[in-house]
């Protein structure tokens, strides 16, 4: 329980009477407090001591308020007048001033604390004594450490931290975040995520409720995000991979746990994830490539041969592919030799009777054959309607939304082109996938000279 004394200093620490009640208030204020405090007069006496006080030293208030100074029990006599000296100092001083010094328990035992002090002033603004708040030094440092931890975070970490509160809205940003996301820490602030983020929000937003509602995850994970460009413009999207760590924040002072939100720390390692993919598309591209050539080894038929090389490229790569041959030049005429069915299937040869096919001015598999190198076409973001009638346009199936024609050549002659088509469910053909279109156009067009020779 802290204690005053009830006349003399008590009156001398304020310019009026406390009203009824003020020191029963006084009391709760002072035992309220997570700092251990005392007070003295200005000659020295103890006025105050409260429960943190009572905890740190193990001396009561009513063992403590009263005494002259601390020389003897709470401080030792060789150290008593270079501490109260220090102490009372204060009331000469402007300000705060910190000490550190060792006191003594009630027990014995020494405890290293760290105390801030200042002076009382009365009515008259004069000085009236001292009110000290001091906490062991380790407990001080442990708070000085979080408080300078929070800081770096926020200003000078090198992965990027939000603070998202419990509507799963951005509190804190630092500068990192702030730049991966790209915008300013204010205008963040407040905002939705789905302001924020574009493909992959939602997924973000499951993982922070399943935090709030569980608890930290053991582990971090990979989250692919597309980061708004242009300041929240619709277009612009970039698409990056952040390596996420969540933490459930909850308050310090309640009795029970309640969250406060969750700390989101994410680390940009886009680079290393397309570097991967890369290198595992790459490893796998070329064991179809083996396992093609092997299988086609072993077919007596040429066109056969041809057929299992495309069979093999597709897996991963495209849903279906065309082979179409030349038959006349300027204009370049194409016949259609082999293809996939419309659903799942092997590529398989086809009747067409030599008939060349009527493909439109402007075709991206005459442009291959007239130039000799790969064409890629997309129906970009048209709505499903257009791109059906774009596909149909091109006598694609109807649900073809992206298309790479390969030339087919062999022995220095274009001999005609195969085309790999891409349904909504994946990605547009990119320079990489034209170089291994190129890599199984090669393979085709031998097997297929081969045919012609020995038709021939």
């Amino acid at each position: 329980m802290s204690a005053s004394r009830r006349s003399g200093t008590t009156d001398e620490l304020g310019p009026d009477e406390p009203e009824p009640g003020g020191a029963e208030l006084l009391a709760a204020l002072l035992d309220g407090m997570d700092a251990a405090l005392c007070a003295f007069d200005a000659g020295g006496v103890v006025t105050h001591w409260n429960r943190e006080a009572e905890r740190i030293l193990g001396w009561s208030a009513a063992e403590a308020v009263g005494r002259q100074g601390l020389s003897g029990w709470a401080v030792r006599p060789a150290d008593a007048a270079a501490v109260e000296g220090r102490l009372l100092s204060a009331m000469d001083a402007p300000g705060r001033q910190v000490h550190e010094f060792a006191l003594v328990t009630k027990d014995g035992g020494r405890v290293l604390v760290r105390m801030q002090s200042a002076a009382v002033r009365g009515g008259d603004g004069k000085p009236a004594g001292v009110y000290c708040a001091f906490s062991e030094v380790h407990a001080q440092i442990d708070l000085e450490r979080s408080i300078a931890l929070s800081e770096a975070l926020f200003e000078n970490a090198s992965w990027g931290v939000v603070l998202v509160d419990a509507d799963l809205r951005a509190a804190v940003v630092n500068e990192h975040a702030a730049r991966a996301l790209g915008l300013g820490r204010t205008a963040v602030l407040g905002r939705p995520l789905a302001d924020l983020l574009g493909q992959g929000v939602e997924e973000l937003e499951s993982a922070l409720a399943h935090v709030l509602a569980e608890g930290t995850p053991p582990a971090p994970v990979e989250l692919w995000l597309s980061v708004r460009a242009g300041d929240g413009q619709e277009d612009g999207f970039e698409r990056r991979c952040w390596r996420s760590g969540f933490l459930r924040l909850a308050s310090p002072l309640a009795e029970e746990p309640v969250p406060l939100g969750v700390g989101w720390l994410f680390q940009d390692v886009t680079e290393a994830k397309l570097t991967e993919q890369e290198a595992s598309q790459l490893r796998f591209r070329s064991q179809q490539l083996h396992r093609a050539a092997r299988a086609a080894a072993e077919c007596e038929d040429p066109m056969e041969a041809a057929t299992v090389q495309l069979d093999f490229a597709l897996a991963g790569f495209a849903d279906h592919a065309l082979v179409d041959l030349v038959t006349g030049e300027d204009p370049v005429r194409l016949v259609r030799v082999a293809a996939t069915p419309a659903g799942p299937g092997p590529c398989l040869p086809v009747a067409m009777a030599g008939i060349p096919l009527r493909y439109p001015e402007g075709h991206p598999a005459p442009q291959c054959a007239e130039r000799a190198g790969s064409v890629r076409a997309s129906a970009g973001a048209a709505s499903p309607e257009r791109a059906r009638e774009w596909a149909c346009a091109r006598q694609w199936p109807e649900d073809t939304v992206h298309a790479l024609c390969a030339v087919l050549r062999s022995r220095g002659r274009t001999l005609g082109v195969v085309t790999f088509l891409r349904g909504p469910g994946r990605g547009q053909f990119e320079r990489a996938d034209a170089t291994y279109a190129e890599s199984v156009a090669a393979r085709v067009a031998a097997a297929l000279d081969l045919a012609g020779v020995l038709g021939g």
